[in-house]
């Protein structure tokens, strides 16, 4: 990368407005997704103006029509507009920060993050789902963009609405260049599609890179019709809208009438076309005056793909009216808290913030101008530096908020008013029935927990204000018992004075291998008490025994089923793995893991090759040592190809006989130890430094494998090290 090709420096405000980019494309997923598909006389009907989250009066509506009193219809969802956005734009890290990143790379990066039939897309079949069939295509060994073109799937599979939905994170990389980010745009959406279905996504890549440094809609129009074809129906498309806005700005019903009427879903085929579409943004946004809320109410009550539409737009007027632009209609962020789920087979990034996402993009932007990142509060996990920021914390016997203390500095404001208090944010799924319902409605929300067992928690509770006498603050996590219930475990406590600070940490002491689904404070007081949390974090390795310990599902929830079938607590298996063809990996834990010990039995059915895997930072990029029947124990490294051989050993490996396995990960050095049934051992060391950190996982090759249990640890835990 020379001088020459880096992308213009980023602006003073990049970051807050990034952020600002994330809530706004959260808030129109979680306000349009509860009605998608609905036609605008059904919504207006039914609903009225969307003017707010109404997903409460949805419930009733479909209750009342399907006569289900168990139906639900929660606020916060998992979604595919929320995950491919800020999953696909991960290709650029995963290739070293290439400004010269090919749609071949970005379709590897689906065959690593998606698993089939669960996460992500809408699995909707060949032929019928464009990102579905994409997939096929791109496992069955066609490259990206002949994945996605319409000589491969036919011009309407080719031009829905896909290729757009999912363009934002690209196009945030790219303040005030247009160009750039209609180029990237090109590439991540000619994956899965083609022609006007790529058109679109450059449109509004154009649109948002733009709306970084300029605010008038018409020059931001202008500005994007340069990278469509003029003779294309987009371009056709957003000059008619424009004119239908000419004639009648105060109207929106008579814009989106005309786009009924000439382009509407009688005229473009397929599930959900993007000219449609695409048109309801542009018309939302010209329509708007500029306003966040008005934007919202009309996108929405307009109709058809709603929550992509909605998503889309939320980010485009996010980035261009700022944080202020959000909060100056109704609390939008209040009920969201920042939170959002990307369930991948990456299941340690499943829990996330809206914080949390802004960082990664202005970490990647950063990187690929060839700077190093600065991290706010020297990189903790929940930092609150962002206007209104609360990180998904929410209180019991207390409110949170986020406050600008004396020193300019952002912290989360805890205003307890009961004597015994909490705030927590999620690390993991909330409820088994959370789990639940996501699983039944289409997209399961597969996580890890993102804080386990042996790591150590830190925060700072900064100039306490109010603090009563005597007053005081714990460390806390909520884990799962054997009932699937959440027990609170304490910390540590530390007096709180006011005017004072006070830094609190705690090791997560051993949960039988349970996981930890929130993380927070407990809080002491006899009077009301107001506290300012400056950040808290954690990092390391955990230190964990995984497998079936009693009752209860969560204990296997805690790993993303990357294989055929998972049976967990089969006999005396805790884990029985299925893989009908290629390689499956049972996932678990997180990509900031580095250098550790895993260990495990592996007993290999009827199967290719089965074993352990390290460092997995998705379902193709991973160290694994496996037994291969007939052959031996291989040590692999897999990096978005087939697997490579590292080290091999050859010896007898009979099906049925149990394998005891593990691997070594420090820096560069990976090795791998496997003992006979017999009581051979067998060691095979390599150096490779494609993968530096990543979670564990279990490995079937085409066939059945079992294992009892499971056992990480850290180097430094580690006796003898």
């Amino acid at each position: 990368m020379n001088a020459a090709a880096l992308p213009a420096p980023l602006p003073d405000d990049y970051a807050e407005r990034v952020y600002a980019g994330v809530l706004g494309k959260i808030i129109g997923v979680y306000l349009g997704r509860p009605f998608e598909n609905w036609t605008n006389e059904a919504i207006e009907s039914s609903l009225g103006d969307i003017e707010y989250y109404v997903n409460e009066q949805v419930e009733e509506v479909l209750r009342a029509r399907h006569g289900r009193p168990d139906l639900r219809v929660p606020l916060i969802v998992t979604d595919d507009d929320i995950s491919g956005t800020f999953t696909f734009v991960r290709s650029l890290e995963d290739n070293g920060y290439d400004l010269d990143l090919s749609p071949k790379a970005i379709g590897r990066s689906w065959l690593n993050y998606l698993i089939e039939d669960r996460t992500v897309l809408w699995w909707g079949g060949l032929g019928n789902s464009t990102e579905h069939t994409a997939f096929i295509r791109l496992k069955n060994g066609l490259d990206a963009p002949t994945s996605g073109a319409m000589e491969t799937n036919g011009q309407i599979v080719a031009e829905q609405i896909g290729g757009q939905i999912f363009i934002d994170g690209w196009a945030m990389l790219f303040p005030g260049e247009p160009d750039r980010a209609a180029d990237f745009a090109r590439r991540a959406a000619s994956v899965s599609h083609d022609g006007a279905g790529v058109e679109g996504a450059q449109v509004v890549a154009a649109l948002e890179a733009l709306a970084f440094v300029e605010d008038d809609v018409d020059a931001l129009l202008d500005g994007a019709l340069e990278f469509v074809s003029g003779d294309g129906v987009i371009h056709h498309l957003i000059n008619d809208v424009r004119e239908w806005h000419a004639g009648d700005p105060d109207d929106w019903r008579s814009t989106f009438g005309r786009i009924q009427q000439r382009y509407g879903y009688d005229t473009y085929g397929g599930n959900c076309h993007m000219v449609p579409n695409h048109g309801l943004i542009v018309m939302s946004l010209l329509h708007s005056d500029g306003d966040f809320s008005k934007g919202q109410t009309i996108v929405n009550t307009a109709g058809w793909d709603t929550d992509c539409n909605a998503g889309n737009l939320g980010c485009l007027m996010g980035i261009l009216t700022g944080v202020d632009g959000i909060e100056s209609g109704p609390d939008w962020r209040g009920p969201v808290a920042d939170r959002l789920y990307l369930p991948t087979a990456d299941g340690g990034r499943a829990i996330s913030d809206a914080a949390r996402e802004a960082d990664a993009i202005v970490r990647v932007a950063t990187r690929v101008r060839g700077h190093q990142p600065t991290e706010a509060k020297d990189g903790a996990r929940f930092h609150f530096s962002y206007p209104g920021s609360v990180q998904g914390f929410e209180g019991d016997g207390a409110t949170v908020s986020n406050a600008v203390g004396s020193d300019g500095v952002r912290r989360l404001a805890i205003d307890a008013s009961a004597r015994r208090s909490t705030i927590r944010t999620g690390t993991f799924v909330e409820s088994k029935e959370t789990a639940q319902f996501f699983e039944k409605a289409g997209y399961a929300l597969m996580a890890s927990p993102t804080l386990a067992a042996g790591q150590t928690v830190r925060a700072t509770i900064a100039a306490p204000i109010t603090a009563s006498d005597g007053a005081r603050a714990a460390l806390t996590v909520w884990a799962y018992d054997r009932d699937d219930e959440l027990d609170p475990v304490v910390g540590p406590w530390v007096e709180v004075a006011s005017g004072g600070s006070a830094d609190l940490e705690f090791e997560v002491p051993d949960t039988d291998g349970r996981p930890v689904a929130f993380v927070g404070l407990t809080l002491e007081a006899a009077t009301p008490t107001t506290l300012h949390l400056d950040h808290l974090t954690w990092d390391g390795v955990p230190t964990l025994g995984l497998g079936r310990q009693g009752g209860g599902s969560m204990w296997h929830r805690a790993w993303v089923n990357g294989v055929d079938s998972f049976w967990p607590g089969r006999g005396d298996e805790s884990f029985r793995l299925m893989q009908n063809s290629g390689t499956g990996l049972l996932l678990h834990g997180c990509r900031e893991w580095g250098d550790y010990e895993v260990r495990a039995d592996v007993t290999p059915h009827l199967v290719t090759s089965a074993g352990l895997a390290a460092r997995t930072q998705g379902m193709r990029r991973h160290y694994s040592v496996v037994v291969v029947p007939d052959q031996g124990v291989e040590l692999r490294a897999t990096v978005d190809d087939e697997p490579e051989v590292l080290a091999a050993v050859r010896t007898d490996v009979v099906l049925g006989t149990t394998w005891q396995l593990g691997l070594r990960v420090e820096g560069s050095t990976i090795t791998a130890v496997a003992e006979s049934p017999h009581g051979e051992t067998f060691e095979l060391t390599a150096s490779d430094d494609r993968l530096a950190s990543g979670g564990i996982a279990l490995v079937c090759q085409e066939g059945r494998t079992a294992t009892r249990r499971v056992d990480l640890a850290a180097l430094r835990a580690v006796p003898g090290t």
